[in-house]
C-alpha cells in the first residue's frame, strides 16, 4: 500500500477522508462555541464569583428570561476567566482544524478540552473536543473491529448517510447555542418558560444525530479499500 510521509511520522494514504472531518469539524465548532462563552464572560467585567459553576451572560444583559449559559470554572474573575477562556478556545479551533491528524493530535486537543473546561468555556464545548480528541484517535487506523462487527449491508447503508448527520448535528448545536443568548425564534411563538423547555430537548437530540454521525463516519471509512 502507497505510504505518504510527514513530519510526523508514516501515515495511511487512505487518510481516514470521513473520521478526520468529522472530528476536525466536532473539535472547531467547540472551540468556536468556546469563544462565545468566553466573550460574554468578559463582558461582566473584573468582577469576582463565589461558586464554581458560573452564568457567563450577565442578568443585566439577558435578552430573554431565561437566558443562560452556564460554565465551571476556576478562576475567581469573570473577566480574567473570559480571556483565558478565550484563548484555550481559540487554540481548540486552530488545533482541531489544521493539527488534529499529526501523531499526537487527539492527546493534545483532549488537554485542551480539559483546559476549556476548567477556566470557563462552559460544558457544550468542552465535551464537543473531549468527544472529537476520541474520534481523533481513529484517523489513519485500520478500523479492523468496525470491519469485523459491523455488517457489511449495515455499513453501505450508513456509509450512504454520511455527511449528513453531521450537518445536522452542528445545525442542532448552533441552534442551540443561539437560542440559549437571544431566545429566537422560539420566543416568537411560546412563552419563555415553553422555550427554555424546548431548548433543553436540543440537547439530547443533537446528542443522538452526533452518535448517528460517528457511526455513519466510520462506516464510510471502512467501506473504503484497504
Amino acid at each position: 500500500m502507497k505510504q505518504l510521509n510527514d513530519a510526523d511520522g508514516i501515515h495511511d494514504s487512505r487518510n481516514l477522508e470521513a473520521i478526520r472531518i468529522l472530528a476536525s469539524a466536532t473539535g472547531v465548532f467547540s472551540g468556536l462555541s468556546g469563544l462565545v462563552h468566553g466573550f460574554l464572560e468578559t463582558l461582566q467585567g473584573n468582577v469576582t464569583h463565589s461558586t464554581l459553576v458560573i452564568n457567563a451572560i450577565d442578568p443585566a444583559q439577558k435578552l430573554w428570561p431565561e437566558a443562560t449559559l452556564h460554565a465551571f470554572t476556576v478562576v475567581p474573575s469573570l473577566l480574567f476567566a473570559g480571556i483565558l477562556a478565550m484563548t484555550i478556545a481559540s487554540l481548540v479551533t486552530i488545533w482541531a482544524a489544521l493539527f488534529i491528524h499529526r501523531k499526537y493530535g487527539a492527546w493534545v486537543l483532549l488537554l485542551l478540552a480539559i483546559l476549556l473546561f476548567l477556566v470557563g468555556g462552559g460544558f457544550g464545548p468542552p465535551f464537543m473536543a473531549l468527544v472529537a480528541s476520541l474520534i481523533a484517535t481513529q484517523i489513519n487506523r485500520p478500523l479492523s473491529w468496525w470491519r469485523s462487527y459491523l455488517p457489511s449491508a449495515v455499513q453501505v447503508i450508513l456509509a450512504k448517510l454520511w455527511p449528513w448527520p453531521l450537518v445536522i448535528y452542528l445545525l442542532f448545536f448552533v441552534a442551540s447555542v443561539e437560542v440559549a443568548i437571544l431566545g429566537y425564534p422560539l420566543v416568537w411563538f411560546f412563552s419563555a418558560d415553553i422555550s427554555y423547555k424546548i431548548l433543553l430537548r436540543l440537547g439530547p437530540i443533537s446528542d443522538v444525530f452526533l452518535l448517528v454521525a460517528i457511526l455513519t463516519a466510520f462506516a464510510f471509512d471502512v467501506q473504503k479499500p484497504t
